[in-house]
């Protein structure tokens, strides 16, 4: 089965490259480029793409509100909803997002994921972990690399909160949670893959797998990565722990 991209950068290079990569796997085919947010919702809605591979910062409407549109969210939807993200009926599946960003310099990464992105790459990849990232997300999982989720974890981290942000709140849901998917949970918050998980509960990495499902049932999350939000909003877990 060919996964089909449309790639979303207002650089012309930056598209051309992608394109040139993605179209160089036997199981992708890129349909379609955008020069902005606003064309990217336009193209994603009529062409349905598995996956707009898309940059954070382009003119008219930037990534993040570009992914709102596409996912079908906005800012205040509630996250932990089921996601009927991007389905119309007779569609194959929802459009997945992939966020592309320079992490360093970017400071709207989290924000990304809240707005329904699967995951972020960096905009030096190497050209095998984009392919791999596309086939991942294309799949329906997210994108979370241990070493990328630590750093992401440290950036909200050092964000102080105010009387003005909203008090953390903990789900009910969490309480339907077993002891070993909160357990589950708590580690996927951490940055550990489901082989880290599993050494360290000393399970099979096919019942990591099962649990890490199971939570993300019970708590209406659309992925890992938001699973990874959830637990660190709620209080779950507390920055700089494990």
């Amino acid at each position: 089965m060919t996964i089909r991209i449309v790639v979303a950068d207002d650089q012309e290079l930056v598209r051309a490259g992608f394109q040139l990569i993605l179209n160089a796997q036997p199981d992708m085919e890129v349909i379609a480029e955008a020069a902005d947010g606003a064309q990217a919702v336009e193209v994603a809605r009529r062409l349905r793409p598995d996956v707009v591979l898309m940059d954070i910062r382009m003119p008219r409407m930037d990534g993040l509100e570009a992914t709102r549109r596409i996912v079908g969210t906005d800012s205040g939807a509630d996250r932990t909803e089921p996601a009927a993200a991007g389905t119309d009926p007779g569609a194959a599946g929802p459009v997945k997002v992939l966020m592309v960003t320079t992490f360093d310099l970017d400071d709207y990464v989290y924000e990304a994921l809240r707005a329904g992105a699967s995951g972020f790459l960096l905009k030096d990849v190497r050209r095998d972990d984009l392919a791999n990232a596309v086939r991942v997300v294309a799949a329906g999982e997210a994108l979370l690399a241990p070493s990328i989720t630590r750093r992401l974890i440290g950036e909200f981290a050092r964000r102080p909160r105010t009387s003005r942000q909203e008090p953390e709140r903990t789900p009910p849901e969490l309480g339907t949670l077993t002891a070993r998917e909160r357990e589950v949970l708590e580690l996927m918050a951490r940055g550990r893959s489901n082989a880290e998980i599993a050494a360290e509960l000393v399970i099979g990495e096919q019942t990591v797998k099962t649990h890490v499902s199971n939570v993300l049932a019970k708590l209406f999350l659309r992925d890992r990565v938001h699973a990874v939000i959830l637990a660190y909003e709620s209080g779950l877990i507390r920055p700089g722990a494990g």
